[in-house]
Parts: structure tokens; C-alpha cells; sequence
């Protein structure tokens, strides 16, 4: 049976890669789905930026919390269950925000749908870890992410465009629609994501065993959790206030102003495929991550230092973009190795809750800084943030090292 694992296990990587794509694109559209109206529903309920902004920081609080116990019951039970059920939470609360009628009853549909939210990185990048072959694994993590960069990308375009021809109630609901499609599709393929038996026939089940204390335990496991919050508070102050920094402080209509946005997001979709090949074919993935984001680091603090640059801030931040994808690749490889032998699904269930708590505390700060009239300092503080993810990433390699994990030496 041992034999036989690895042929199993490949024969249907692009059917698995396409799937888990599938409801990853879906989760980051659906995420996505009300900042982009922010400057609507500020008028509309006549609140400030800030109250906004919570909404998204409890939708990330309820996502962090959640993501480390459904990292835990993908070990126990499987991801394929814990992705349908996600989906279908995640997809029903949006649907149901186009339906409030004021900030208090949209309000407690972000916890729910940040529970929502918390299984799909657990989920899909265990299934992809056991179902796809080691030689395709680099760019079957580039094709996860860069589903999610494009479902954050046409999320902003495609919600203000329905928005904009109708309201954006109707906007709401018809991408809360597109998600339950989405969760029957996978409902109905869940067979092909399973990897019971290829747990079975390589002896690893009893890796579910571990204590979860021992798993989140470990330093290379919370150096990764720190890169995940620095970063991700980064991308989280892009991608909720972004937008409204660059009409209210650079001049730039709404429309430019998304479309800076959407540069951003699909420059990070261009560089995470790049990433996936080069996570493929390197052995040094440490150098990659902290590169790209000391890069993004350096573009964004051009965009904080000229208030003048018009519209040159658009190609700016589609490099920075670029900068920062390359690296999702190569660390999503560093923490498939800071799992070896501890349980998959619960490390990457724990470091990516660092994604959760750097995205829930980012909108109030960006909120506060907006309310404050100091739209500039959106982009230093995203600047500061993707530095601070740099020396998170040395220390994960020098933990590896430490630990004999040889991939990542000179």
C-alpha cells in the first residue's frame, strides 16, 4: 500500500488544485465583499470610519479564533467536511448583510462570518499538502493564493460595479448567492478531496495525536505566527482603507483609487505565481519571503512620502504587490516544514490565526488615522508592518536550522 501511495496522490492534482482554488477565490471575495462599500455605507447608517472598521476587526477576531480549532479538527476529522461548512457559514452571512437596514443589524453577522472564514486555510492547505504531489506542491500553493489575490482583486470591482447599478444591497446578496453555489460545487466533489487513505498508507495518522500545546509550542511555529501578523496587518490596512486614504488624501477619484487597489491585489496575484515556481526550484525560501516584503516595505513608504504623485501611485503599488505575492509561496513551504512530524492542519491553523489577529486590530488603527484626517499615514504604517514581518522570517530559517532542517542552509 506504501507503494501505491504517491501515484494515488498525484494522479489528481489538477482537479484538487482547481477546486481548493475555487473556494479559496470564493472566501477572499466574500472577505472582501462590504470595505469596498465603506464610503456608501458610511452615509448610508451615518457612522464613522472607525465603527466600520470593526465590523472587520470582529470578522477577523471571530476568523483568528476560530482558525486554531479548526486546525485542530482538520487533524481529527478531515478538511474536506470543515471546507463545505465554512463556505456555506461564510457565504449565508453575506447574503444576509444585504439585507440589514442599519449598522446595528450588520453588525453581528461579522462574528458569524469570520467563524465562517477560519477553516479555509487549515482546510485547503492540508488537502493540498496530502492530495497533491511533492514535485507539483510549490505551485499548488501558488495556485492557492493566487485564487485568493484574485478573489480580493475583482471583489472591490465587481461589488461596487453591482452596487453602482443597482445598490449595494443587492451586491451583497448576489455575491452571498455565488458562495452557496460555490459550497454545493465542492458538497458534490468532497470524494476527490479526501486523503484518509493516503494518511493511512503513509503511516501518518498518528501525527493527530500530538498535544496542540506541543504543536503551537514550538519557537519556529511563533516566529511564523509573528510574519503572519505583521504582514497580514499590512495587507489588511491596503485593503480596507486603501481606497478611501487615496480619494480623501491623494486626490484621486473613486474609481482610480480602486483601480489602485486592484493593481495592488493583481500584481500580488502575478507574483505569487512567479513565487510558486520559485519555490519549486529553490532551497533558500527564507531569502525569498524577507526579500518581498522588505521591497513592499520601500514602495509603500514611496506612496506615504508623495502626496503628489498622482497617478504614478498606481504602478507603485501594483510592484508592491508583485513584491510582497512572490513570498506567499516560499512561506507557505516554511511552515509545511515547521509541521513535519507535529500535524498539519493544526500548525497552519495557528500561524494563519496570526493573519486573523494582524487583519482584526489593523482597521482600527487605519480607522483611527482616516477619522484624524491622516490618510498619509495609512501607507507609512503599512510600510512599518511589512518591515517588522522581515526579522520574523530570519528567525523561522535560524529555528529550522537549528532544528536540522537542511533545506534552508547555504
Amino acid at each position: 500500500m506504501a507503494v501505491m501511495a504517491e501515484p494515488r496522490r498525484g494522479e489528481r492534482d489538477a482537479t484538487v488544485i482547481s477546486l481548493v482554488g475555487v473556494a479559496h477565490y470564493t472566501s477572499h471575495m466574500l472577505q472582501l465583499a462590504l470595505p469596498p462599500l465603506f464610503p456608501i455605507l458610511h452615509a448610508a447608517f451615518g457612522v464613522s470610519f472607525i465603527e466600520l472598521g470593526a465590523f472587520v476587526t470582529l470578522f477577523y477576531a471571530a476568523s483568528g479564533l476560530g482558525q486554531s480549532a479548526a486546525g485542530v479538527l482538520v487533524d481529527r476529522y478531515g478538511a474536506h467536511r470543515l471546507l463545505v461548512g465554512g463556505l456555506a457559514v461564510l457565504s449565508g452571512s453575506i447574503l444576509l448583510a444585504g439585507f440589514a437596514s442599519s449598522y446595528w443589524l450588520l453588525l453581528p453577522l461579522a462574528p458569524v462570518a469570520g467563524l465562517g472564514n477560519s477553516v479555509f486555510h487549515p482546510a485547503d492547505l492540508t488537502i493540498l499538502s496530502h492530495r497533491v504531489s511533492e514535485g507539483r506542491l510549490g505551485r499548488a500553493y501558488a495556485v492557492h493564493g493566487v485564487s485568493g489575490s484574485l478573489g480580493y482583486a475583482t471583489s472591490p470591482l465587481l461589488v461596487t460595479f453591482i452596487a453602482s447599478i443597482a445598490n449595494w444591497h443587492v451586491a451583497l446578496m448576489a455575491l452571498g448567492l455565488g458562495g452557496l453555489a460555490v459550497a454545493a460545487l465542492i458538497l458534490v466533489n468532497r470524494p476527490v478531496l479526501d486523503y484518509a487513505h493516503i494518511v493511512a498508507a503513509e503511516g501518518t495518522a498518528t501525527q493527530r495525536r500530538t498535544p496542540y500545546l506541543t504543536v503551537i509550542g514550538t519557537p519556529v511555529v511563533l516566529m511564523a505566527f509573528g510574519y503572519f501578523a505583521m504582514t497580514s496587518f499590512a495587507g489588511s490596512g491596503m485593503q480596507t482603507f486603501s481606497i478611501t486614504a487615496l480619494t480623501t488624501g491623494y486626490g484621486l477619484d473613486l474609481q482610480l483609487a480602486t483601480l489602485g487597489l486592484t493593481l495592488y491585489l493583481v500584481g500580488g496575484a502575478l507574483g505569487i505565481i512567479g513565487g510558486g515556481v520559485l519555490a519549486d526550484h529553490t532551497r533558500h525560501h527564507h531569502r525569498v519571503a524577507m526579500s518581498g516584503i522588505a521591497v513592499a516595505a520601500l514602495l509603500m513608504a514611496t506612496i506615504a512620502a508623495g502626496p503628489g504623485l498622482g497617478t504614478l501611485i498606481l504602478p507603485i503599488a501594483a510592484a508592491a504587490g508583485i513584491a510582497n505575492g512572490i513570498t506567499g509561496p516560499s512561506r507557505d513551504v516554511l511552515v509545511r516544514r515547521a509541521a513535519a512530524g507535529i500535524g498539519i492542519g493544526s500548525v497552519f491553523g495557528f500561524v494563519y490565526s496570526g493573519f486573523d489577529l494582524g487583519s482584526s486590530t489593523a482597521p482600527l488603527l487605519f480607522g483611527f488615522l482616516l477619522d484624524h484626517k491622516a490618510p498619509h499615514a495609512v501607507f507609512l504604517a503599512i510600510a512599518c508592518s511589512f518591515a517588522l514581518g522581515v526579522p520574523t522570517v530570519m528567525q523561522v530559517s535560524q529555528r529550522m536550522i537549528a532544528r536540522g532542517q537542511p533545506a534552508e542552509a547555504d
